[in-house]
């Protein structure tokens, strides 16, 4: 059996750790094709969902006269791609997060719209329901956005033409601290009870052409950020998923 079967086939934290006495080599090499794997899949399904948002404003700018704001649409998405290889290439040394104080409204509405085109394509109706009066958050900004375009592309998926896409912020309580709530709502098909608790395991995935990786990713990103990632859904009516994080203090 090949090192890349052992490693489909084991869960990843056997694939770590599974071993016999004598076999510290074989422990290393699994544990680099486990890491190069993870990362490969990983760029894989990011790029994909970048390529998909740009695949759709070139059909439109190709379409249409020119227009300046669909080719920035463009541009801004070729040079996320443009960032995700790089860091296969910095792979010995990836690139740190960079912290800046981000306007989570504003990242919201950017994200919506490079989404306008799926969300029309389906008749699906968004609702904005902004009641955070405090939305500044420490983080990265493109990481964040990466989060946000995740989830909102797993709704606007999970949803048949004409279902509703909400997206709600609120300031809230939590542990005797100020915290901002971020909530993805979809009327869509909803997550069986059962596959609920594996939402964020390493390549789970309900989905035929799915990594099972984008969860997880986002998972990630959330907790480097101080915040917290949920996840509530009924068969058939629907999911919601819910951001917390803490408010950056005001100046």
């Amino acid at each position: 059996m090949s090192f890349a079967k052992e490693i489909h086939e084991l869960p990843l934290e056997t694939a770590f750790l599974h071993s016999t006495p004598g076999s510290e080599e074989k422990i290393q090499r699994l544990d680099r094709l486990a890491r190069i794997g993870l990362l490969s899949a990983s760029m894989a399904h990011e790029i994909k969902n970048s390529l998909a948002v740009v695949k759709v404003y070139a059909d439109l700018l190709a379409q249409k006269n020119p227009n300046a704001e669909l080719t920035n649409v463009v541009t801004h998405e070729l040079q996320r791609i443009n960032e995700m290889v790089t860091q296969i290439l910095r792979f010995a040394a990836p690139k740190r997060a960079m912290f800046a104080p981000v306007k989570v409204h504003g990242l919201l509405d950017q994200s919506l719209r490079l989404l306008q085109h799926q969300i029309s394509a389906k008749l699906i109706a968004l609702e904005r329901d902004y009641q955070a009066a405090q939305e500044t958050i420490h983080g990265d900004e493109a990481q964040l956005q990466q989060v946000l375009m995740n989830l909102l592309l797993n709704a606007i998926e999970a949803m048949s033409a004409n279902g509703t896409l909400t997206v709600a912020t609120k300031n809230i309580e939590e542990s005797g601290a100020r915290k901002l709530r971020i909530q993805i709502r979809d009327t869509g098909v909803g997550i069986a009870p059962e596959n609920l608790p594996r939402l964020f395991e390493p390549f789970f995935t309900t989905k035929r052409n799915g990594t099972g990786l984008g969860l997880l990713i986002s998972q990630r990103i959330v907790r480097e950020h101080g915040g917290t990632i949920e996840a509530h859904s009924e068969t058939g009516k629907g999911s919601t998923f819910s951001l917390i994080f803490p408010i950056l203090p005001a100046a």
